[in-house]
């Protein structure tokens, strides 16, 4: 009896607080911290449930411990989401032991809450990072010297050791009886656009992430690049109708803009409508353009039967298609093989990466800009394509 007295004298003995962001990253590992609170000045034995989200799949983790009086603990664990969109945190369930271990009490904290996933923010900083900075090559972003003279006037200046002599205004040099440099700044403002296909050919998934996914990350980071570079950056996506079209700018609000446009993008069971989106374009880019395309060809005949469109795009714009090659096919194909089973696997998947090859090489015979990547190097890949066209003077 003293023992069940003292369980429940204190309706509240102890309290939770959940810490987590309301919006977090896709794909990227997101903390959570639990603060368990002693209330009352006595010791402790608890056992703690989290409301886990349905996704992480996980009903086995009980948290818990020995907690003295007016002391707290915290707990903190990882969440990794797969997928844009809600998520729901539930209620937090508290099982008190009493000191001798005759009684205990259930009890139930409210600490429901919705948090928001959306495209990667923590990766757009990231690559900002490694395209600005001066180390950039040891992690796969190229360092690409700008060939050709694409520039235009901005002012003329002082003469300081090291400015090319080629730069010098010899008239403005005799005006002023010193040297003077005409100064040039790179021509910027020009339009990007990314185009994302939402068929079905996209759905398939890479450790979780389906190709949507990573293409709407890597999107999110490129545009992020190109804005900073000074261009202008819009998006369109797709399938068998158009989806979302948000023309370029270069307007302080358009990276929410574009973020908040890709948190709600769905991939559809249908085919893509390259016929469509080819009106569209035609119908809201009036400028020569960067458009780089996020879709995925299986095989030659799924290439084939878009070709004419995208010849056509090439034509107007400057178009670079983006296309994933199977990392698990790449395992399948370079592993020993032990059975004849595993040689015929082997030998499948090997047909398969030869396949997109054959993809790959078509479209450059067609003077079509292709990207061919990894899912894992999609964002590199991009930003690599978008600064050596940028150092060619394409765009």
């Amino acid at each position: 009896m003293v023992d069940i007295l003292f369980l429940f004298s204190n309706k509240n003995p102890i309290s939770v607080t959940r810490t987590v962001n309301n919006r977090l990253n896709l794909g990227d590992e997101n903390k959570v911290i639990l603060e368990v609170t002693n209330e009352t000045g006595m010791p402790i034995n608890y056992t703690m449930i989290e409301g886990y989200p349905t996704e992480m799949q996980d009903r086995s983790t009980v948290l818990g411990g020995f907690l003295s009086g007016h002391s707290t603990k915290e707990f903190n664990y990882v969440f990794q989401p797969k997928k844009r969109g809600e998520y729901q945190f539930g209620d937090v369930f508290i099982i008190i032991r009493s000191m001798f271990f005759l009684a205990s009490k259930r009890i139930e904290l409210p600490l429901k809450e919705t948090i928001h996933v959306y495209p990667s923010v923590l990766q757009l900083k990231k690559y900002e990072l490694l395209v600005f900075q001066q180390q950039k090559t040891s992690v796969g972003i190229k360092k690409i010297r700008r060939l050709g003279n694409n520039s235009e006037f901005e002012q003329i200046r002082n003469y300081v050791q090291g400015d090319e002599l080629k730069t010098i205004n010899w008239k403005a040099t005799s005006r002023r009886n010193e040297l003077m440099v005409n100064q040039y700044q790179e021509e910027k403002s020009q339009s990007i656009y990314c185009i994302i296909d939402k068929s079905r050919s996209m759905q398939m998934e890479f450790d979780g992430l389906s190709m949507l996914d990573y293409s709407i990350n890597s999107s999110l980071v490129f545009t992020n690049i190109a804005l900073k570079k000074g261009d202008k950056a819009g998006l369109i996506t797709y399938s068998d109708k158009i989806g979302t079209v948000l023309p370029a700018e270069r307007s302080g609000g358009q990276m929410r803009r574009i973020q908040n446009v890709l948190y709600n993008q769905q991939s559809l069971f249908k085919e893509a409508n390259y016929e469509l989106l080819y009106q569209t374009i035609r119908r809201t880019v009036k400028t020569r353009s960067l458009l780089v395309l996020f879709t995925n060809f299986e095989t030659e005949f799924a290439m084939r039967r878009a070709m004419p469109i995208l010849r056509r795009l090439n034509k107007k714009h400057i178009l670079v298609v983006v296309f994933f090659q199977n990392s698990e096919l790449q395992e399948l194909a370079f592993r020993p093989s032990k059975t004849v089973q595993e040689v015929y696997q082997a030998t499948i998947a090997e047909k398969l990466i030869s396949t997109k090859s054959k993809i790959a090489k078509e479209l450059k015979q067609n003077g079509i800009q292709t990207v061919l990547t990894l899912p894992d190097e999609l964002s590199i890949n991009t930003i690599n394509k978008y600064l050596e066209l940028k150092a060619k003077g394409a765009i």
